[in-house]
């Protein structure tokens, strides 16, 4: 743990989530109330590169190496709850990174399926998850996230946190006739995330809001 957690109590980490719930996803227009306690109870720090660890809690995305950020808060908020997470609901999330999505979807009651192509963030990713108290949660692989995960699909919920021009085929193969996915797609500078369904005429996309992240890549090499 960084030096700078020692300083103080405990209930200094607790009030920093509050406040940036309060102040950067509420205030924002966010208003599930499992999304919001979720974000309060997840440490964000422990997803964070120790360096970069004063700055958890900062209205932006950080630097997690080889080339990936765990995304802004409210990013994670609005991802979060475009999914429409409860209790029992099967996600598969593309993209693990440094892990908090897929913790917070933890605490929100999902059951959690997460594929990363870098074996290191793959590594770190999983020792913050049963850090923070939801390895029981959440089920991880290293591997192509646009091949999806197949041997467990149906999924209820696809959650993408890579960008991509179009959703992969295999994933819309493996999701739940009345499930969505939620996916920023467009160019490599600026997205908008979308919540996508399957429709009598094929795939219906509902706008939500512009972002940008970091590029999916399909990765052969990847087991």
């Amino acid at each position: 743990m960084a030096a700078w957690f020692s300083r103080g109590p405990t209930g200094s980490l607790q009030e920093q989530r509050a406040e940036m719930v309060e102040k950067q996803i509420r205030r924002r227009g966010i208003s599930v109330e499992a999304v919001l306690s979720a974000l309060r109870a997840v440490p964000r720090h422990l997803f964070v590169p120790e360096r970069n660890r004063q700055e958890a809690y900062g209205d932006h995305a950080l630097p997690i190496g080889f080339g990936q950020t765990i995304s802004q808060p409210y990013i994670v908020a609005l991802m979060t709850a475009a999914a429409e997470p409860g209790p029992g609901v099967k996600v598969l999330e593309i993209g693990t990174g440094s892990g908090y999505q897929a913790a917070v979807l933890a605490a929100c009651g999902c059951e959690v399926y997460s594929i990363e192509r870098i074996p290191q963030l793959h590594e770190d990713a999983m020792a913050a998850i049963v850090e923070a108290g939801y390895g029981h949660k959440v089920y991880l692989r290293h591997g192509d996230g646009s091949r999806g995960w197949p041997e467990e699909a149906p999924f209820d919920r696809i959650v993408l946190t890579a960008a991509a021009d179009e959703v992969p085929p295999a994933l819309i193969e493996q999701l739940d006739p009345d499930g969505f996915i939620v996916a920023p797609l467009g160019s490599p500078d600026l997205q908008t995330i979308y919540r996508i369904r399957t429709g009598d005429e094929g795939l219906e996309y509902e706008a939500l809001e512009g972002a940008r992240f970091v590029p999916l890549i399909a990765d052969d090499s990847a087991d």
